[in-house]
């Protein structure tokens, strides 16, 4: 699950993180009052209005803006409020602006330059630990970084069962080449981070940039936070933070009825019961010469008003041109799934496109008969490779 900016930063705060202080606000009149509020905490006269959507380059799109008075703030948050955000993180029609974060702006002038830092934590799935991914190069361009200069790309990785270790910590920041305050600021910003990410089930935590400020502050001026979806039962308090405004409707629609779902971008719908087979057919449908438009298991309990309501999300996407139906009978009967299948079709209607039903397990054969005795534009089929030779001939 993925969190807002200001929702991060609020998580962050509550494990010792310093960070860069703001308001959320929905309408240009909550944003001016929001930069009032910020103004009698903090003494700022400037404010940074920045676009809150699940997607990163904002500042690129023109989310995120420098406002130098009230009035400002009122301008720049009405435009970016209710605007469709196109990043380079988003598809090509962007995402709707729902609400801005009025924070303060931490580029003040002073004794020392200011210098921005990337900054992440995440889980290194092919050594089991999790790492602490840093650089110098933080801001805007990152990505530009990684690619050309990956030498400015530093590594830590931590023990999950030792934590971080204190020496580690002053590595990193003298990596960073700070020193004095400013290295003592950051060693500890860096452990806190990490009980941060730690504490709270997280799959990542991203900050970039942590700024240095002229005055040797260390602060998170962003923050994209992912969550563990299977950590969540420990945490219903983030789990309350959730936007599905954010999400695909279909997969919000999808996951309320306990169907695992993803759309993609192919022409062959599947549902199957199963992660593993479902990954399997997606590579059938592929080298049948098709290209799956979703992953969706239906899990072990395929009755009829389940395939029903996985039949109608499917038919949502108007570049579905055929479904493929994968069940394996273990615990639930072939025989019953397509007796499920002959309902929902008659309930949903004519379909419209072929629907390839490839059932195996228990009782398949009696599953195959129903099937074929229903009088529905339905192919059936048995083995695997007999399903994938009917989606290459009907796609």
């Amino acid at each position: 699950m993925n969190l807002h900016e200001y929702q991060g930063k609020e998580i962050l705060s509550t494990f010792g993180v310093n960070i860069q202080r703001g308001i959320v606000a929905s309408t240009p009149e909550e944003a001016v009052e929001a930069a009032k509020k910020l103004n009698a905490e903090t003494g700022t006269e400037w404010y940074v209005v920045k676009a809150q959507i699940h997607a990163g380059g904002r500042g690129k799109g023109g989310g995120v803006k420098l406002a130098k008075s009230l009035d400002e703030v009122r301008e720049i948050a009405g435009n970016i409020i209710g605007m469709q955000l196109v990043t380079p993180q988003t598809s090509k029609e962007g995402k709707p602006v729902h609400q801005v974060l009025i924070a303060e702006d931490v580029y003040y002038p002073g004794e020392s330059e200011t210098s921005e830092i990337y900054m992440s934590v995440l889980l290194d799935r092919q050594n089991g630990r999790n790492i602490i991914m840093y650089s110098t190069e933080g801001g805007m361009d990152i990505e530009e970084v990684a690619e050309k200069t990956p030498e400015l790309i530093f590594t830590e990785e931590v023990d999950p069962r030792t934590g971080l270790q204190g020496f580690q910590a002053r590595k990193i920041a003298f990596n960073l080449g700070l020193s004095g305050k400013a290295f003592k600021e950051m060693v500890k910003f860096v452990t806190a981070l990490y009980n941060a990410y730690d504490g709270i089930d997280a799959g990542l935590f991203e900050i970039n940039p942590v700024l240095k400020t002229s005055d040797d502050k260390i602060l998170a001026v962003d923050a994209k936070v992912t969550l563990d979806d299977n950590g969540l039962f420990r945490h219903p308090d983030y789990a309350a933070m959730r936007d599905k405004r954010e999400e695909d409707p279909t997969e919000v629609e999808a996951g309320e009825v306990g169907l695992n779902f993803v759309k993609l971008d192919g022409n062959v719908g599947c549902m199957v019961n199963g992660a593993g087979l479902a990954m399997a057919t997606m590579d059938i449908i592929k080298m049948a010469g098709g290209n799956p438009a979703n992953f969706l298991d239906v899990g072990g309990t395929a009755d009829a008003a389940r395939v029903e309501k996985a039949f109608r999300i499917i038919l949502k996407d108007e570049n579905v041109k055929a479904i493929l139906v994968n069940i394996f009978g273990g615990i639930v009967r072939c025989d019953r799934v397509a007796q499920g299948i002959v309902d929902a079709y008659k309930n949903i209607g004519d379909i419209g496109i072929p629907i390839i039903v490839r059932l195996q397990g228990t009782n398949a054969e009696e599953a195959k008969q129903i099937i074929d005795d229903s009088g529905l534009k339905v192919h059936s089929a048995i083995m695997l490779k007999e399903a994938a030779d009917l989606v290459g001939e009907l796609v």
